[in-house]
């Protein structure tokens, strides 16, 4: 039953695939077959809904349940509808027309065809368009409806990510195939004092310390380094995942290329691990940007050809050598990164508008873009640097906290029906139609 109270949107996806709404025979009296509250549910309207799911699940060559079990699922349904549209109205959602046209009009275009073809395609399944038209607005509704008192109440922390990525990672990230490891060892002798063991453990964190601080990998474990390899700059080469030694094994599978991982333990010393690169698992490299920018918004006092001038103005200055930075936090509109000198940091394709992104895909390195116009004002754009960005812990990590909120959503979905159950008034009545 709780499956088919969930708060559904219809997408363009669905048009085609509609069902067919199919009226049930003329009632002797159109009887009222639940009370929600101050609404009633109609006995065609019952009929009408059964008929569409038997419809929908003809089409889809799935089973319905036995007759009586169908009809109370489908009145509950019904009911939690009513519940749910009084919530909306009580809380002051409303749906404009232009957004049920705009609606409309993105599901024709998804599905390749006009809004009059629409039309024509929905009489020809028995549906008039404005019944069409009012279940899809309901639709938007109830979507904001569960957008304001379930989704904008969710949180997930960095560290439910964490325990998810080690415990279920594997549903979200391909494991990696091989890897490239490079290693230092700070041994210490058979049966160490624990003096030995602290001195060693110090060392160890000595030369990871260098290394951090930008000391080449190999030329420290050339010169620090007593394991077997420390000759070839402590490269292990290319390792199976399969046979990664178990004190290396899970450290390698999250590692980023580059990262280190250590001082690790073991009965013959402390050991230092490189990520030097790996085959396998989710690869998502991106082309990154570092840039920084001025905007002037026009607005009722500044006209849309003096934003411009102004901003005109400021390229002259930086390019007669005014500092880029302090004009930003003099000048830009865009408070946010104003402080910053208008440092927008390192940005990825699609962070941006298109306007602001094309103009900025254009500069070389340190070029000054002429003024650029975009839906918030005139923008002057510097290109700071380009990278390539290994982007794996990042999509890894967006497609956990996914996860995490389609469940809590789940749950918060039930517990709020549930409570609008509750709380309201319902009296059924389906003995009357028997």
């Amino acid at each position: 039953m709780r499956k088919l109270t969930s708060i559904l949107l219809l997408s363009g996806g669905l048009l085609l695939g509609l069902a067919r709404t199919v009226y049930a025979e003329p009632q002797p009296l159109d009887a009222i077959v639940a009370v929600v509250d101050d609404d009633v549910v109609l006995a065609s309207e019952l009929h009408r809904e059964m008929a569409n799911i038997a419809e929908q699940a003809r089409r889809a060559g799935q089973a319905l349940p036995p007759q009586e079990q169908f009809q109370r699922q489908v009145l509950e349904r019904l009911i939690m509808t009513k519940l749910q549209l009084a919530a909306a109205e009580q809380a002051g959602i409303r749906v404009e027309p232009e957004t049920v046209q705009q609606a409309i009009a993105s599901i024709a275009a998804r599905n390749n065809i006009t809004v009059e073809q629409l039309r024509q395609a929905l009489a020809t399944d028995g549906i008039p368009f404005e019944v069409y038209r009012e279940q899809l607005r309901r639709d938007i509704l109830l979507s904001r409806l569960r957008n304001r008192e379930i989704l904008s109440r969710i949180q997930t922390s960095d560290a439910e990510i964490d325990t998810y990525l080690v415990n279920e990672g594997s549903s979200t990230s391909a494991s990696r195939e091989a890897v490239q490891l490079r290693h230092i060892l700070v041994g210490v002798p058979e049966g160490a004092s624990a003096e030995q063991r602290a001195a060693a453990e110090a060392k160890a964190r000595e030369l990871m310390d260098r290394i951090k601080q930008g000391e080449d990998f190999a030329s420290v474990a050339q010169d620090s380094s007593d394991g077997r390899r420390a000759d070839n700059g402590g490269d292990l080469g290319w390792i199976p995942i399969d046979q990664v030694p178990s004190l290396f094994a899970q450290a390698v599978q999250t590692l980023k290329r580059g990262e280190l991982a250590g001082p690790l333990q073991s009965g013959s010393g402390f050991h230092i691990v490189q990520l030097a690169d790996y085959k396998g698992g989710d690869h998502n490299v991106v082309a990154q940007t570092h840039a920084r920018h001025i905007l002037i918004t026009p607005n009722e006092l500044v006209s849309d050809a003096e934003a411009r001038t102004r901003l005109e103005q400021l390229r002259q200055r930086i390019q007669d050598g005014d500092d880029f930075a302090a004009l930003a936090r003099s000048h830009s509109d865009d408070k946010g990164s104003a402080i910053q000198g208008g440092d927008l940091g390192w940005v990825n394709p699609g962070d941006l508008v298109p306007r602001f992104e094309e103009a900025m895909n254009d500069l070389g390195k340190g070029q000054l873009s002429a003024p650029v116009r975009t839906r918030f004002g005139w923008h002057l754009i510097q290109v700071l640097d380009r990278r390539q960005h290994d982007a794996t812990d990042d999509v890894r990590r967006a497609q956990a906290r996914e996860v995490l909120r389609d469940r809590k959503a789940a749950e918060a979905s039930s517990h709020y029906l549930q409570r609008l159950r509750n709380e309201a008034y319902v009296e059924t009545r389906l003995g009357e139609l028997d």
